[in-house]
């Protein structure tokens, strides 16, 4: 057996354990994923009328609004599932596991790599939920042709991807569950921070840099213009090169701890 046949075995070995822990153990998962259920429901029934006068010049309705929202909180829900996975990997660096995978007969980075792939589809199954919540309160995408569908797929995946190694690489510094989920607070703040809720236009001119110099920002404008049409201009290309920048920088950091780590 090749090298490469190992390293797919053992990953496929360590992504069907991570998702059976996520099977048995949903209380981590629904909690992270009320979060932006509870955010959609109260922007849109208590603060819409009111947050929906900050786009289109003051003339939108809530139907706009969430138009305008959803693809934000779609995003905001990556940033929430991947502390999950933050939480996880910490768990299992404190608690043993990691070191009796050490002295196994198992390619090193499958442990990693279980993690990193399980996220990702649990962050896709939880996109889909929140997105089904939005369809049934009103979000319609009626417009997008099935290639923007599928670049707007692509697009959460690889953003999911790039989320989860940096959340790997905080869960692995971290000493304990507590620890790993305040590191990855960011992945959860930084989405109230950004264009997901009001234009960056609308915001105090001293905040507009903050929102807009950072990785949500182009990924919510782009996931809009892909599935309701509006400009994209160049953040389609800002959002790929932050994901493929975090994603670097995730994978060679969490390497680099997992490698060196005693635990």
């Amino acid at each position: 057996m090749s090298s490469l046949s190992l390293t797919a075995r053992d990953s496929t070995t360590m992504l069907r354990r991570n998702l059976l822990h996520a099977r048995r153990y949903p209380s981590l998962t629904l909690n992270l994923l009320l979060t932006p259920v509870m955010l959609l429901l109260l922007f849109v029934y208590i603060f819409g009328d009111v947050m929906s006068a900050g786009i289109g010049g003051g003339g939108a309705d809530r139907s706009q609004y969430i138009a305008y929202i959803v693809p934000g909180i779609l995003l905001m829900t990556i940033g929430g599932t991947v502390v999950g996975t933050a939480v996880s990997v910490s768990m299992d660096m404190s608690e043993g596991i990691i070191a009796r995978f050490r002295t196994m007969n198992i390619h090193r980075g499958s442990v990693l790599i279980g993690h990193v792939v399980g996220s990702v589809l649990q962050s896709v199954a939880s996109v889909v939920l929140v997105g089904a919540v939005g369809v049934a309160i009103g979000f319609r995408a009626t417009d997008a042709t099935p290639l923007e569908w599928l670049a707007a797929f692509g697009l959460l995946v690889l953003f999911a991807t790039a989320l989860t190694w940096v959340a790997v690489g905080m869960g692995l510094v971290s000493p304990n569950a507590e620890a790993a989920s305040n590191n990855a607070l960011p992945m959860i703040m930084l989405p109230l921070l950004s264009s997901a809720f009001i234009p960056v236009g609308t915001m105090p001119g001293w905040f507009q840099p903050i929102a807009e110099y950072q990785p949500f920002t182009p990924a919510i404008e782009t996931l809009r213009g892909l599935l309701l049409g509006t400009e994209i201009g160049n953040n389609g290309w800002l959002t790929i090169a932050w994901s493929l920048g975090l994603t670097v920088l995730g994978y060679f950091w969490s390497k680099s701890v997992f490698n060196r780590d005693p635990r």
